[in-house]
């Protein structure tokens, strides 16, 4: 009978961190799309390298599921990674998942349904709605009544900041969840919200 899966969230920064499972396994890693981004802006001329982050206009984050994690769990599907791309002055921009052309403005991927709610939804790629329930210690993802993913901070003693729980339903789409519970946290952090 498949079973929930704990991933420890090692750093606090929202937008730069990583996932590992309780086996020492790193499973998703989160960081500035650097490369990415040089690469994207070089003047001709000039190699990759030799351009600074600094020239580009916007941030790029890059969610990396690890391959050899996701080797584990059969059951996952859905996108390897996921990039958050921000507008000027770390403005909500839009989300990319996996290399399609296909974006999603992060202010969709955060709607409210009640004015004042600290819950927020999104729908996945498949097409059902979920629901972030957000409080300052704990983050759960729920499909109307079920729980499918729970995010708890960890105590101050532990190596780790945070833990993140995922039911086996959550699995089928791990980074979809990644994504939105990460964008809820950077969205805290630069009080879009």
């Amino acid at each position: 009978m498949p079973t929930s899966q704990i991933l420890l969230q090692y750093g606090s920064d929202p937008f730069n961190s990583r996932y590992e499972d309780v086996e020492g396994r790193s499973a998703f890693t989160l960081q500035i799309a650097g490369e990415y981004i040089r690469s994207l802006h070089a003047p001709s001329h000039l190699s990759s390298r030799t351009v600074q982050a600094s020239e580009t206009p916007n941030l790029v984050i890059k969610l990396t599921r690890e391959a050899l994690w996701a080797q584990q769990h059969p059951t996952i599907m859905g996108p390897s990674n996921s990039y958050f791309y921000f507008g000027p002055r770390n403005s909500p921009g839009y989300v990319v998942y996996g290399n399609t052309r296909v974006n999603v403005a992060m202010a969709y991927l955060l709607r409210q349904q009640r004015e004042g709610s600290s819950s927020r939804y999104f729908m996945s790629q498949s097409g059902k709605l979920y629901k972030w329930r957000i409080s300052q210690q704990r983050m759960e993802c729920m499909d109307g009544r079920n729980v499918v993913a729970v995010w708890d901070i960890s105590h101050p003693d532990h190596d780790y900041h945070a833990t993140l729980t995922i039911k086996p339903a959550g699995l089928l789409f791990v980074t979809e969840i990644l994504t939105t519970l990460i964008l809820n946290r950077m969205a805290q952090d630069l009080n879009w919200c």
